[in-house]
């Protein structure tokens, strides 16, 4: 018997991220740097599409180590503009490693990026409880605030509803529906938090 999962889950394409990640807390910076990265690549694009290339991110901005990719230079964005195996959106492409610079100033100041992030929700997961997809929301007072602090030093593609995205990927918001098993999974642990990324 099949399990009940969130509704977007139902597409094959999205059913391993959905049960092994999604709405889980991280409190790893290569990890949230590497989510923040992709739903910013994902603009104008779908999920699948990101998904897809996820391995290819990876592998070409090695594997989201934060300092490795702010020493990126104009020769690895000329180079990144020709592999197929990333959104080949020059905008986006600098914007990564922008962000990767943006993102050592905040990890010299703060510590990690895990404790600056996680600051906008208070330090522990907000957990929703949605009966509907309909009723889950495009952005939040939080991600509105994380994505004008974010703008404002000098990270670009963090929009309100990038952020958003970006919360319940991490698990900083868990938007599983009542009805799916994962939100019972999350909920029954006794430490629901996750110290390192998924690919540990």
């Amino acid at each position: 018997m099949a399990r009940p999962r969130c509704g977007w889950a139902a597409d094959p394409r999205f059913r391993d991220y959905h049960d092994r990640e999604w709405g889980v807390a991280s409190h790893d910076d290569r990890h949230l740097f590497e989510m923040l990265t992709l739903e910013g690549a994902q603009a104008g694009l779908s999920w699948a599409t990101i998904l897809a290339k996820r391995e290819g991110y990876r592998r070409l901005f090695h594997g989201f180590e934060i300092e490795r990719v702010a020493r990126m230079s104009e020769r690895d964005v000329a180079r990144l503009l020709q592999d197929a195996a990333i959104v080949r959106h020059e905008g986006k492409i600098r914007t990564t490693i922008a962000n990767a610079r943006a993102a050592l100033d905040v990890i010299e100041e703060h510590g990690s990026l895990d404790s600056f992030l996680w600051e906008f929700v208070g330090g522990r997961p907000k957990r929703n409880r949605w009966r509907s997809t309909a009723e889950l929301p495009a952005r939040t007072a939080e991600s509105d605030a994380m994505s004008r602090e974010l703008r404002r030093r000098g990270f670009s593609f963090v929009g309100s509803t990038i952020c958003y995205a970006f919360l319940q990927a991490t698990g900083m918001v868990d938007d599983h529906l009542t009805t799916c098993f994962r939100k019972r999974e999350l909920a029954g642990d006794a430490d629901p938090t996750r110290r390192s990324g998924p690919r540990q």
